[in-house]
């Protein structure tokens, strides 16, 4: 049955995509239902066609899931912040954890067994330490904050948001009521006019301390010290006001330049034991609780004697460093953001660790240094951001040769992307373990161990390829019966070309020209991470690999 726009369906929803999105079925052809639970019975409404799924819009639950709640917070339907305030957080641990689970197996070729578990967070609610709220105006003319609707830059008002700290939301309707009472306008970005574009606050969660970063997009703005006397009076934890220049005309939300109007340029926190002094730019983990968890299973992964020398890339203020740090040789941090790297410096400092240097280069060039220098890992750290590793840091791994890698991720995607290379060039995964730091939202982190095959511990087999029949083993499927599962189980239509790319990794035999053209300087299209998955999938099913 062909579907049509607008009409109504019935349809039960089976499982959820990555960001949190119901799927349901409707004559076998896949259809997203944002806002829905695994178990709904319920009728949709098509609202968006494509070659190969449907996307529809709630219109009646029918017979509704036994994981369905009631939000709690008023704009749960609203707001793009969170995807799961609907579901009890038992069900959205089992949909992260399958998350995670399925990256692995369907893009990463692994065995979903090596995935311990996920560690869910001690509370669900007002856990993140940094906050950053775009503002705008509403119908009537007045300032609001709050978070963008879902693929969109319409702002949902929200004054108290139920996963933000609620310092952050004191701190922003002070701004709120400051902008409205002197006339500062919020930043059009349509316009490209307008003063202020981001409120970003950070609260050390051991400290006590909070810190205001005001995002502008111009340097005059009026009463500024009227703006810090009215924080101060309503915040007694504020120990810096901070104003961030940004003229950029993209989405990017910290500019190049931070001037302090009052207070501290950078907020003290505790984490694992050791005491930080963070700048806006430096990265640090949001849910304090459970950084502390991950960072110990990175590690305990890490396998540490005290006689490693470690490499920490992306080290960010030098966090998991300085942990690491407690139980290795030495460790040296890598990351690019030079404000980050000398917080790293100072943090050292600050707690009087001896064992630990820092470098502000990017990953191809810190290997190159350290090759320079005669620098070997033993364990090589990553944490790296949602895009996961470029191509030049995978290579530098490979050409550094770590016996073990420990991998910090929040994108399991990306993350089952890099293990799959990683695998393909001589190193096994060992263990894998998810941990929620962000409850209520589609994200989930994973660490996961990676150790370098050791070819004198493994046993040498003499084939005899005269007698395994290959020629059967590769024939089990045509490229048509292929394209048919794909399309049946996952809703994607693949090309031979895909097929043939796939099965070449595979060790599969191919056609000689199969990936050629008659233009000497043509681009071959590469096949896609989720459409890669499939056909492996495909290939196992055919039982061909």
């Amino acid at each position: 049955m062909e579907l049509v726009k607008n009409k109504i369906y019935r349809c039960q929803i089976v499982d959820y995509t990555a960001d949190g999105t119901g799927i349901g079925k409707v004559d076998g052809r896949a259809v997203f239902v944002p806002r829905t639970a695994v178990g709904d019975q319920c009728d949709v409404r098509i609202v968006k066609l494509t070659k190969n799924v449907a996307y529809a819009r709630l219109e009646k639950l029918v017979v509704p899931s036994g994981a369905r709640i009631r939000p709690a917070c008023p704009v749960a339907d609203k707001c793009g912040g969170c995807c799961y305030q609907h579901i009890t957080y038992e069900e959205e641990m089992r949909a992260k954890e399958k998350k995670v689970r399925d990256a692995l197996t369907r893009i990463g070729g692994q065995d979903g067994a090596v995935l311990k578990g996920i560690m869910g967070a001690p509370t669900t609610e007002h856990y993140r330490n940094k906050a950053q709220y775009p503002v705008g105006r509403d119908a009537n003319g007045n300032i609001i904050t709050g978070f963008y609707r879902p693929r969109s830059h319409d702002i949902v008002p929200v004054e108290q948001c139920l996963i933000q700290s609620e310092t952050a939301d004191r701190i922003a309707a002070v701004v709120r009521q400051w902008m409205q009472a002197f006339d500062v306008p919020p930043y059009d970005y349509a316009a490209k006019r307008g003063a202020i574009r981001h409120i970003y606050v950070r609260v050390g969660e051991k400290s006590g301390e909070s810190q205001l970063t005001l995002i502008a997009a111009t340097r005059k703005m009026p009463a500024l010290d009227e703006l810090v006397r009215r924080l101060r009076q309503a915040e007694p934890s504020l120990t810096g006001v901070l104003l961030n220049h940004n003229q950029r005309g993209d989405n990017v939300i910290l500019g190049d330049r931070t001037d302090v109007l009052w207070g501290e340029p950078m907020l003290e926190d505790r984490l694992c034991g050791h005491s930080f002094l963070l700048s806006p730019e430096a990265f640090y983990q949001v849910n304090h609780v459970q950084a502390e968890r991950l960072y110990a299973c990175a590690v305990e992964f890490a396998g540490l004697t005290g006689q490693e020398t470690v490499i920490d890339l992306y080290c960010g203020a030098g966090t998991i460093t300085l942990t690491l740090a407690e139980k290795a040789k030495t460790v040296i941090g890598v990351e690019i953001v030079p404000e980050a790297v000398e917080n790293a410096r100072q943090n050292a400092i600050r707690n009087e660790m001896e064992n630990v240097e820092f470098l502000c280069a990017d990953a191809g060039q810190a290997a190159r240094q350290l090759a320079v220098r005669g620098v070997r890992p033993d364990v090589l750290v990553v944490d790296p951001p949602r895009k996961g590793l470029d191509e030049q840091t995978r290579d530098a791994i490979l050409k550094m040769k770590p016996p073990r890698v420990v991998y910090v991720s929040c994108d399991p995607a990306t993350l089952a992307r890099d293990v799959r290379e990683l695998t393909g060039a001589g190193y096994r995964l060992m263990c894998a373990q998810a941990f929620d730091l962000f409850p209520r939202t589609g994200h989930v982190e994973t660490v996961v161990l990676l150790s370098k095959l050791n070819t004198k511990q493994h046993i040498e087999v003499e084939l005899n390829l005269d007698e395994l029949d290959l020629t059967a083993a590769e024939s089990k499927a045509t490229y048509d019966e292929i394209k048919a599962y794909v399309l049946e189980k996952y809703g994607l239509k693949v090309s031979s070309l895909y097929i043939s790319q796939v099965k070449r990794k595979c060790g599969l035999e191919v056609g000689q020209n199969y990936n050629l053209s008659k233009k000497e300087d043509a681009k071959v299209p590469q096949c896609p991470p989720e459409k890669e998955a499939a056909i492996m999938e495909a290939l196992r099913h055919f039982q061909m690999i």
